[in-house]
């Protein structure tokens, strides 16, 4: 029987590999037309290496960023990886997660992805959607919201950020090169961020 965490992996490899030709059509036109395709790619491998069984939470989380960071190209296989491996250390030993466990995730991962990406809020990247996610996160959780309420919340902060890619200039990657031209495109990799949080927010009512 699969643990949680990989069912809830699986649900995560789901939604990108059905949104794969989305994510690449988004990344064709300010970047290498790669990420749907490699990011697809990726989670295939994961879910094959990956070891159903494997109760602590930290040790999936680390394998699924070393496979990540192995066999996805471009930026995205770096900075996801980064981001799962910055995740596993934050509940290393753990086989439960609360959603209090979601601040300690999210802190972790922003600051991986800073440090890999060299990269702030505000420059068209996969932070767009995270950053403001992890305030929604942060502001649910003082108001005393339920895991529910905190996901939906920060579910619609992502999407909201992926909505502000579109108007401001890419700094950062290969869309960079595009200046004024990148603007009036969301970013794909907010974008596959937010996927991401849709399928953990999802996966959670299921098995609530």
């Amino acid at each position: 029987m699969a643990t949680k965490v990989y069912q809830c992996l699986q649900k995560i490899g789901e939604a990108i590999i059905e949104n794969k030709d989305f994510l690449t059509d988004l990344d064709r036109e300010i970047g290498d037309g790669d990420h749907g395709v490699n990011m697809a790619r990726g989670f295939t491998e994961v879910l094959n290496a990956v070891p159903q069984e494997e109760e602590d939470i930290g040790v999936v989380l680390k394998k699924t960023g070393m496979t990540l960071l192995s066999k996805v190209g471009g930026a995205s296989g770096p900075l996801y990886g980064t981001a799962y491996m910055k995740a596993a250390s934050a509940v290393q030993g753990k086989t439960t997660l609360e959603i209090q466990d979601a601040r300690t995730i999210c802190e972790a991962v922003i600051g991986g992805i800073k440090m890999r990406g060299k990269a702030e809020p505000g420059e068209k990247t996969m932070l767009d959607a995270i950053v403001p996610a992890y305030d929604a996160l942060v502001k649910s959780l003082e108001e005393g919201k339920d895991a529910a309420g905190c996901l939906d919340a920060m579910c619609q902060a992502a999407e909201k950020g992926v909505e502000y890619t579109k108007t401001i200039k890419a700094t950062k990657g290969r869309a960079s090169y595009l200046g004024e031209r990148s603007i009036g495109h969301q970013d794909p990799g907010a974008t596959s961020s937010l996927i991401t949080l849709q399928a953990i927010r999802d996966f959670a009512a299921e098995n609530a």
